[in-house]
């Protein structure tokens, strides 16, 4: 049967590092913090939870999430983030397959929204891959970086039961805060690609985007946080936008 690591890159996730680590505790061989030096107690409370924990300066999501990678004792790595919790029924999903063989996976996330469950909007199923071997795959991207075969074959991940739940948002604010440091991000990645923008695109994206989740993705059905999630997006295409636009501009 093949060991499994679980590894999480953190910086100042003292809130959210204990819930994850515990549920991760129980299908974890072994458990990897790589903080980026972290100002309040991340590490104490990873260290006392029975994690490995290394510190190093924090080099992009991709770049970090292989450095971390590396300090794993097993290949076969399970990647959370630090708002994440496995649900019980995604625990035994994952133990199932340790105890058969364990494979390329995905699961499904489940993100609290201020309190709320949010099932709809394109946010739910929000199916992520994140149990692999670091022999065959390694992170890319810019933002929202994604695994990718090593040597460019076609790997097919499984879908495990059971969902990851997200502890994403606690308020409205940092939900904004996020957005504006995910835009840039976002608008940097194009701008490397060479894609450019219009005014039409900058200003009817937006309002795509809106209808899209909102109305035929049945964000609506989510009340009130539902229509703010939506609304947050759709502004946060703005600004993707916008960015690239002066990122243009300036070049």
């Amino acid at each position: 049967m093949h060991k499994l690591s679980v590894v999480i890159i953190t910086f100042n996730e003292a809130k959210n590092i204990a819930r994850c680590l515990q549920a991760a505790s129980r299908v974890a061989d072994e458990m990897i913090v790589y903080d980026s030096f972290s100002t309040d107690n991340t590490c104490e409370i990873a260290t006392q939870l029975g994690a490995k924990v290394f510190q190093g300066i924090w080099q992009g999501y991709s770049a970090s999430k292989n450095l971390a990678n590396e300090k794993a004792s097993h290949d076969w790595i399970l990647s959370l983030d630090a708002d994440e919790v496995l649900s019980n029924d995604l625990q035994q999903a994952i133990l199932k397959l340790k105890s058969d063989d364990l494979k390329t996976a995905s699961f499904k996330r489940l993100t609290n929204y201020c309190g709320a469950w949010i099932k709809h909007g394109g946010w739910y199923p929000d199916v992520k891959l994140r149990l692999f071997n670091r022999q065959q795959m390694h992170w890319q991207g810019l933002i929202h970086e994604e695994l990718k075969a090593i040597d460019g074959q076609i790997i097919t991940p499984i879908l495990l039961q059971g969902d990851c739940l997200h502890y994403s948002y606690d308020s409205i604010e940092s939900h904004y805060k996020q957005t504006d440091k995910f835009s840039t991000l976002s608008a940097q990645s194009l701008f490397n690609k060479g894609v450019k923008t219009t005014i039409l695109k900058l200003y009817m994206a937006p309002i795509f985007k809106f209808i899209q989740m909102y109305f035929f993705k049945m964000g609506i059905l989510d009340g009130y946080y539902g229509f703010i999630v939506c609304k947050i997006s759709a502004q946060a295409t703005f600004q993707k936008y916008a960015k690239l636009k002066a990122l243009n501009q300036q070049q």
